[in-house]
């Protein structure tokens, strides 16, 4: 694995979500907490990427090194056939190919546990990754949970506010009722009902007016 995506994926999981906002100033907080995460997942599919290509590349060179072995077991049965058979030319052609795979193997075998160390460690850094990711997803969602309660704090403050003007105001519309008219708060809403009930009384009185003027009218036509 290049230098440069270990030096990422060391920066992702030495990195702290809380630090990150220590260092935000007006930008908005959770707008960076997402993209740090998407960050993350972007080193995340980078690192499964060469995991990939160096799990196919060990399996190639599993492959090649089963091969060279098939192969050098097979030469060494040519060579006794050829030399039963007094073919020593072809005895030492099977011989020649026998040293050529024998020092391939050697850098095989070292390739071999190179690829295998790589994938481990790439597998160590995807599991890493993928648990530093569910950190900075519970971060997350702990700050909107926190922004959420403070927020409802801020709007249920709002609503004691109102309501604290609204008194305030009624209390001096009944100072100065009060100082006017010379009757507090219970005694106005007695009088303003009594009045509505005159109101009522006096429509009651016009509709019956109304009603003996149109009998008289529709007397007369008759």
């Amino acid at each position: 694995m290049a230098d440069s995506l270990k030096t990422r994926v060391g920066r992702v999981i030495a990195g702290s979500m809380h630090a990150l906002l220590d260092k935000i100033e007006d930008r908005n907080p959770q707008a960076v907490m997402e993209q740090a995460i998407r960050e993350a997942e972007g080193v995340i599919d980078e690192v499964r990427h060469e995991l990939g290509v160096v799990s196919a590349n060990r399996h190639l060179a599993q492959q090649q090194h089963a091969k060279l072995n098939r192969g050098h077991e097979e030469l060494r049965d040519q060579i006794s056939q050829a030399l039963a058979q007094q073919r020593e030319d072809l005895a030492r052609a099977a011989v020649s190919r026998q040293i050529d795979i024998e020092a391939q193997i050697p850098v095989l075998e070292t390739t071999l546990a190179d690829l295998a160390r790589q994938e481990q460690e790439l597998q160590g850094f995807t599991a890493a990754l993928l648990a530093k990711k569910r950190e900075m997803q519970e971060a997350l969602a702990e700050f909107r949970r926190s922004r959420a309660a403070t927020e409802s704090a801020a709007q249920a403050l709002g609503q004691v506010s109102v309501e604290q003007r609204l008194g305030r105001v009624t209390d001096a519309f009944d100072k100065v009722y009060q100082r006017q008219t010379g009757l507090d708060g219970t005694q106005r809403a007695g009088s303003l009902q009594q009045a509505a009930q005159l109101r009522e009384l006096d429509d009651l009185v016009r509709d019956h007016k109304i009603s003996e003027r149109l009998a008289q009218i529709k007397a007369g036509q008759a």
